[in-house]
């Protein structure tokens, strides 16, 4: 649809470039009079800026965008294109910028945060892992620093000290997850010196579509101490040795998987005789249950790796490990007795933020990435934000072909690796996609049994993954990796050192090829992406099977097609099958953001309650003035036995510990009634208006009841060698705390539960 009918529709994407495109002769004839100025004028000129209003008015953006791109070249030995700066101009003005792989857009988003911070605000570039956010803010430091700005980073490593530093400067680049954790801890203070991160003002979201789509549902989790949830090894053992389709059935979908009757008797038999549906003991079934969802559904090398004797999940959306992620503590401990590792440490949730609700945050919000289009609808619908297209530099001639669709996996995977064979023959460098570890392990095997040695990026070697990338437009080389989102390095014809570029480019570029299709059409064009930067000659192909997970899951028919004597299904109609069941993939993807936005839509409301009363009672004395007012006589007495410091301090100690006490209650109920929520689809309830229901009369006292535990603890306050002893009422703070992330999924959807039940089993464990 062209740009001028999706704007007339009001479409997504449809952001107009026209007024920033005819600032750009202006911008250049300011950029020649700049190069007369000493480096200390330039920074001067950067600084006047700062007087400017937000939005920057024409001839301010004018002034930013040439003192910009002069400091760039200046300090980076680049000069900004045309099109970085459309970019720059996007992003000042809070829309994502969409802009394509090798197009600079690490370069434009520096622009931009320097932007808003000349004008005073104060601003946090997120990334999708620390390693970005190290290396671009080290990167673009030079820059910051001849335009007046200051820049820091956090990494996981990070201490409180070096937190705070960061957090002050100008820019201050985290991945998300880093400054979710903060923002957690901050939450939890009892002194307001203890806080790290300052007031929000402006977040740029880099790999935007990554963050703020395949992972805005995953929640950010602080966990205190508490007892561990062991890991059942004998339950492990007894689902161990269960048979599919004799025991347990998958549904078609790989999402459920139920014990029919036979496993039901034989799990009963294991374990002694136990009644799996006996009322008084309801605590087995679910533990059978985590056990069968572990052993059947979660599968080594695809959802998970063990590695120096953990269980680690892979981020699926960027095929590497996802540091410090986890399963709710059932399911991990179940993985872990699966796996016969050591249970790792679990704990109480103390409070939990989605990486949504973290960025939303934010009164200004902005973004960059090379394929923010296939989602540009969720990006307006759950962000208010719109995409800008910003044109490549150089026109993209890379030639993208069809797909070609096989009837079997082998048959697939040997017209891939005759494929690589022909291509490599020229010493054009190959890039191969997979969908998971496993995958591209067993590809790798069968290319080097056909005498093709390969390279393997997956998230067993990510931390080799920017040598591996940046090496993978040499010629000859053939790289095999899993999910190319976010790595962060491009690939230069030639190498790192684009010693051999004009032999690669002779040759035809790189070749990119996709060994199936991803459940995300988004995910696709990222492979793409990687050949074809600034102009360069590439081709893409992806190779599809009936028996792929894609077609499986969400194809209407897999049968009744002719085949080539190789296997290739040509008719046009079973090939458009396969764009259709990526449609369908993403429409479920997308029903699945919208129910765990609607959940914690309502717990994110419960949640500011909480913490603007708690506000009050670290900063405001409010504690000590509502338990002044409950227990006048015994407060009345401790001021004269001590002073009203003294009591102060230990009004709002007591104080903050029922609120966080009463919270992670709270937080464990509405995690119980969620998990079960989907049950009364059953009873042709809405789950979504039974959480409600339930959830709100449950909090509607919790502020009361926790100022009433306040006072009760408050009477009973003891003295000890001339000070108030708060321990000795039972206030203390987690021994310890941790941060993880959650790999959620609220488990199944209602209906995939109801036809999960009527299909057979009276024992059902869904998920992934």
């Amino acid at each position: 649809m062209a740009e001028s009918v999706r704007r007339l529709l009001g479409k997504p994407g449809a952001v107009d470039l026209r007024p920033y495109t005819k600032l750009l002769p202006a911008i250049e004839a300011e950029e020649e009079g700049l190069r007369e100025l000493s480096d200390e004028e330039l920074t001067e000129k950067a600084i006047d800026l700062g007087y400017a209003e937000l939005p920057y008015s024409h001839s301010d953006l004018v002034s930013l965008c040439a003192v910009g791109r002069e400091a760039a070249r200046r300090t980076l030995d680049e000069r900004p294109f045309d099109v970085q700066l459309l970019g720059v101009m996007a992003l000042l003005d809070g829309h994502v910028a969409e802009m394509a792989t090798g197009e600079g857009k690490t370069l434009a988003g520096t622009l931009a945060a320097a932007g808003f911070a000349l004008r005073g605000k104060r601003v946090h570039v997120l990334s999708v892992n620390d390693y970005l956010a190290r290396r671009d803010a080290e990167w673009m430091r030079p820059l910051y620093t001849m335009l007046g700005v200051t820049v820091g980073s956090i990494s996981e490593e990070a201490t409180v000290a070096e937190r705070k530093d960061a957090y002050a400067c100008d820019v201050t680049y985290a991945a998300v997850s880093e400054l979710g954790f903060d923002v957690l801890r901050d939450r939890m203070v009892t002194d307001i010196d203890d806080r790290v991160v300052p007031e929000p003002h402006v977040a740029i979201i880099d790999e935007a579509d990554s963050v703020l789509v395949d992972e805005a549902r995953v929640p950010l989790v602080l966990a205190g101490a508490a007892e561990a949830v062991p890991a059942d090894v004998e339950m492990a053992d007894v689902v161990r040795g269960l048979k599919p389709r004799l025991h347990y059935e998958i549904d078609g979908e790989g999402r459920n998987v139920q014990l029919t009757d036979a496993g039901i008797d034989a799990v009963e038999k294991a374990l002694d005789g136990v009644d799996l549906y006996s009322e008084d003991d309801t605590s087995v079934l679910p533990q059978v249950n985590l056990a069968l969802h572990a052993q059947v559904l979660l599968q080594r090398d695809v959802h998970y790796v063990v590695r120096d004797g953990e269980v680690r999940l892979i981020n699926e959306s960027r095929g590497r490990i996802a540091l410090l992620q986890r399963w709710p503590d059932g399911l991990q401990a179940a993985v872990e007795a699966k796996e016969k590792v050591a249970v790792s440490e679990t704990g109480e949730v103390l409070d939990s933020i989605t990486v949504q609700s973290l960025v939303l945050r934010y009164p200004t919000l902005a973004g960059m990435t090379g394929t923010a289009m296939s989602v540009a609808e969720q990006l307006r619908e759950f962000y208010e934000l719109e995409v800008a297209v910003v044109p490549s530099n150089k026109p993209n001639v890379r030639q993208d072909h069809g797909t070609r669709l096989y009837a079997t996996r082998e048959e697939k995977e040997d017209a891939l690796v005759e494929k690589v064979e022909e291509v490599h023959k020229s010493g054009r460098p190959i890039l191969i996609g997979t969908q998971d570890v496993a995958e591209s392990e067993l590809l790798a095997d069968r290319l080097r049994e056909a005498g093709l040695e390969s390279v393997v990026l997956n998230a067993k070697n990510d931390a080799d993954e920017a040598s591996i990338i940046a090496e993978a437009g040499t010629y000859g080389a053939i790289t095999v990796s899993t999910q190319m989102a976010g790595r962060g390095t491009d690939i230069r014809l030639g190498g790192s050192d684009m010693a051999d570029r004009e032999r690669v480019v002779e040759a035809g570029g790189l070749y990119v090829m996709g060994f199936g299709r991803y459940p995300s059409s988004r995910l696709d064009g990222q492979l793409r992406g990687r050949a074809g930067r600034q102009g360069d000659p590439g081709d893409s192909i992806f190779f599809v099977s009936m028996d792929d997970d894609l077609l499986v899951n969400h194809a209407p028919e897999t049968t009744g097609y002719q085949t080539t004597a190789e296997g290739e299904i040509t008719d046009e109609g079973w090939l458009a099958m396969v764009g259709h069941a990526q449609r369908v993939s993403e429409g479920q993807l997308l029903e699945v953001h919208r129910n765990t936005w609607r959940y914690n839509k309502l717990i994110d409301v419960q949640r500011e309650v909480v913490l603007e009363h708690r506000e009050l009672v670290l900063t405001d004395g409010q504690g000590d003035r509502h338990l002044k007012a409950d227990r006048k006589e015994r407060h009345e007495e401790l001021v004269e036995e001590l002073d009203a410091e003294e009591v102060a301090k230990a009004a709002k100690l007591i104080t903050l510990y029922h609120l966080d006490r009463g919270w992670t209650d709270h937080n464990a109920f509405l995690s119980e009634l969620r998990e079960g929520i989907h049950l009364r689809f059953l009873g042709r309830r809405d789950p979504l208006d039974e959480f409600n229901r339930e959830a709100v009369p449950v909090f509607k006292g919790f502020l009361d009841d926790a100022r009433s535990r306040a006072a009760e603890s408050f009477e009973e306050l003891e003295v000890v060698d001339g000070e108030l002893d708060v321990s000795s009422v039972g206030v203390k703070r987690p021994s310890m705390t941790w941060t993880y992330m959650v790999h959620d999924h609220p488990f199944s959807s209602a209906l995939e539960t109801l036809v999960g039940r009527l299909k057979g089993g009276r024992g059902t464990s869904s998920g992934d």
